[in-house]
């Protein structure tokens, strides 16, 4: 009993917050602003009436599609209010019908842009007034991009189109109609329109990373996997199985637009309404609103500011961005240095090769040098042979003509004559 009381007594009430920010939450209710944007006859409006289970548009207030084609970018805004379970939610849905269907669409998102601008100042004027008062928030939170399941690619058009819109709301890529895709159609059409998105830089809705717990995680992972939602609308209710199902009806079978092996609708539905409602609120009021602001502030500062988009992220993503740019800029510089690198390492290779070759040519050179002197060498050597032999017979002649010289002298002295001589005293006597 007596911990019992200490423990009544160590309760302060500060844990009871959460239950009076609920509360006042509920009496406040709630504004959410979606926008839609796609041509026409993607089933735009039947979309919208099935995510939210009523009849938003009519055949009084929402005219046909032969008869909306004339104004083909004429922004129109719908409002409804909207219970479930004691809680109001005041639903803003802004359309484009027509959108992309003139012959000169380079001009067809001029319109989006500046109406969600002006919600933007409108907003910030009813900030910046003396005595704020409480105005209805009409900021667009959220924009489905309808893109016509062709199974090609994005057009031209929207990417222009999304290229206008990334940087100031939270764009949401749908492909339309998904039912006239098989399903490896519509897995590679998934992937074809995510790497384009990304080829060309646009920013689409990424779902938070951070701060989340395992069950947060595991869901954020299963929706980063469906996009870009593949959805089927439909408002007609069938009997399947003996279960009433809203889907359509074909001659093959019948297309559940909340079975998630049929289509995303379900998954889209729950990240708009159940899941991440107000985190798509949060993202446009801390992101997209405050660059917006920090743009006209700055501008009202200094005339010549101009807005780069750099404003309009937050600053974790702008730091993750400019890490990723510096960690980019070091591996280009790592590449360069490893190209200087390899260029000189093949400069001292070539160097080494050339000072080979001129060494083997001089080696070569040298060596038909010692070559020529050898033979001129060996010339000179059998000549000096010949000379020396030729030398020595006329030595040795030379000496033979002495000794007879010598020979006869002696004779001579002796008075004895040659036979020789003798024939020639014989001669002498006939003559």
């Amino acid at each position: 009993m007596a911990g019992a009381g200490k423990e009544m007594e160590s309760y302060v009430g500060f844990a009871n917050l959460p239950n009076q920010v609920f509360r006042k939450s509920v009496q406040r209710g709630f504004e959410f602003t979606l926008m839609v944007v796609g041509q026409s006859g993607l089933g735009k409006s039947t979309l919208l009436n099935s995510l939210f289970l009523c009849e938003l548009y009519s055949d009084a207030v929402y005219p046909s599609p032969d008869k909306r084609i004339p104004s083909t970018t004429k922004v129109q805004t719908s409002t409804v209010e909207l219970a479930e379970g004691g809680v109001r939610l005041r639903l803003s849905l802004v359309d484009t019908p027509g959108f992309g269907d003139s012959v000169d669409n380079s001009q067809c998102s001029q319109p989006i842009v500046r109406h969600i601008d002006q919600q933007f100042e409108d907003y910030l004027n009813a900030q910046s007034e003396i005595q704020r008062i409480k105005v209805p928030d009409t900021r667009v939170h959220a924009c489905l991009y309808f893109i016509a399941p062709t199974g090609h690619g994005l057009k031209p058009l929207d990417i222009s189109v999304m290229k206008e819109l990334h940087q100031k709301v939270n764009i949401i890529p749908l492909i339309a109609k998904s039912d006239t895709l098989t399903v490896d159609e519509c897995v590679a059409f998934k992937q074809r329109i995510l790497s384009e998105i990304e080829a060309n830089g646009i920013k689409v809705y990424t779902f938070p990373s951070s701060g989340e717990d395992e069950e947060e995680a595991e869901l954020n992972r299963q929706m980063r996997s469906r996009m870009p939602f593949a959805v089927v609308g439909s408002n007609t209710t069938l009997t399947t199985a003996g279960k009433k199902v809203r889907g359509r009806k074909y001659p093959w079978g019948i297309i559940d637009v909340e079975n998630l092996d049929h289509c995303d609708f379900s998954a889209l539905r729950n990240m708009l309404i159940r899941t991440h409602m107000q985190d798509l609120i949060d993202t446009t009021d801390h992101v997209h609103f405050e660059a917006y602001r920090y743009g006209k502030l700055a501008s009202a500062v200094n005339p010549t500011f101009q807005a780069t988009g750099s404003e309009t992220r937050n600053p974790l993503a702008q730091f993750e961005e400019e890490k990723k740019q510096h960690e980019l800029k070091m591996l280009k510089m790592q590449e360069e240095m490893e190209q200087v690198f390899e260029m000189k390492v093949m400069e001292k290779k070539q160097k080494l090769k050339d000072s080979e070759a001129d060494l083997a040519k001089r080696r070569d050179a040298m060596q038909a040098s010692i070559e020529k002197q050898q033979r001129e060498l060996e010339e000179r050597r059998q000549q000096f042979n010949d000379d020396k032999a030729e030398f020595e017979a006329q030595q040795r002649k030379y000496q033979h003509d002495r000794e007879a010289m010598t020979m006869q002298k002696t004779l001579s002295n002796s008075g004895l004559k040659q036979p020789k001589d003798k024939k020639k005293d014989k001669k002498g006597i006939f003559s």
